[in-house]
């Protein structure tokens, strides 16, 4: 196999077998994100795609789960794709799914016959960030589409028969903004009723215009309490039946793992055991650099 750069991918992913059928990221210009900074955007030519795919069969006894990086994979033009769903039927038959990342403007460049025969050859979840459901903080960290458009984008993701997974950032709006943040994505949530929800907690990357504004004071952090209160101002306002709820990245100070909404109460009453300090926050989380 062959990488290049840093590869991310999604905490659900980790023992998926890890293929880059593009460098970087589409739009790499969200104010939070130093992800693909080092990276131009590029496609890879799909022959060194076949070739890892080749190298990985010929070296492991079983690929369960194969998950396309890098950012927004589904920008890939249609035939393009189908290409490397193809390979991997035919040279990875046991393998159940196909996962990749896509923003809510790739996903827009696909009609809903596409997706849906892509789901039928093989692509099984995408990964969408809807980071807030607020406007004005969509602007602000230059995200590049508006509430509507993301809701619209997932909507499209799960009419197609895809599973969709959707992350949140805690702590986007500051002290400032937590409550209109915090309402406004549980809305945007409850609109698209993803099959799972990924709740992680901003953090600060040096170079990013989301550092500049904390250093000169214009976005104030919030603190692991406020942090606690603002997840429970979401998942009071939220309604996403049957959505896997997670809040367990590095990032986060309180893990939170349940079901929506059975076990919103459950939710509710471990953030107010934090609340009163009846429960400890994790002291070593993911803060940035």
């Amino acid at each position: 196999m062959r990488y290049s750069g840093d590869v991310y991918r999604p905490p659900s992913e980790a023992n998926s077998l890890i293929v880059q059928v593009t460098y970087g990221c589409s739009h790499n210009r969200c104010a939070f994100c130093n992800m693909y900074k080092a990276k131009h955007f590029t496609i890879r030519p799909i022959e060194e795609v076949f070739e890892d795919l080749a190298w990985a069969r010929a070296h492991y006894r079983f690929i369960q789960r194969i998950f396309l990086a890098d950012g927004d994979a589904l920008i890939l033009p249609m035939e393009h794709l189908q290409r490397i769903l193809e390979f991997i039927r035919v040279h990875i038959p046991e393998c159940e799914r196909v996962a990749v990342y896509g923003s809510p403007r790739s996903i827009q460049r696909k009609t809903p016959a596409q997706l849906a025969q892509l789901r039928a050859e093989g692509l099984g979840i995408v990964y969408m960030g809807l980071e807030s459901g607020n406007d004005a903080l969509l602007k602000r960290y230059n995200k590049g589409e508006t509430d509507a458009e993301i809701v619209e984008g997932g909507l499209k993701v799960r009419d197609a028969g895809l599973a969709l997974s959707v992350t949140a950032i805690n702590g986007m709006g500051g002290v400032k903004l937590w409550q209109p943040h915090a309402i406004d994505t549980a809305k945007a949530l409850s609109a698209m009723k993803p099959e799972y929800i990924g709740l992680l907690t901003l953090r600060v990357y040096q170079g990013t215009p989301l550092a500049k504004w904390v250093q000169e004071g214009t976005l104030t952090q919030l603190d692991p309490l406020q942090l606690a209160a603002e997840t429970r101002l979401l998942l009071e306002h939220i309604d996403s039946e049957g959505s896997v709820f997670r809040s367990n990245h590095a990032s986060n100070y309180l893990v939170l793992r349940g079901t929506l909404n059975r076990d919103k109460p459950a939710l509710i009453r471990q953030i107010d055991a934090a609340l009163a300090g009846k429960q400890p926050f994790r002291k070593y989380v993911e803060l940035g650099f």
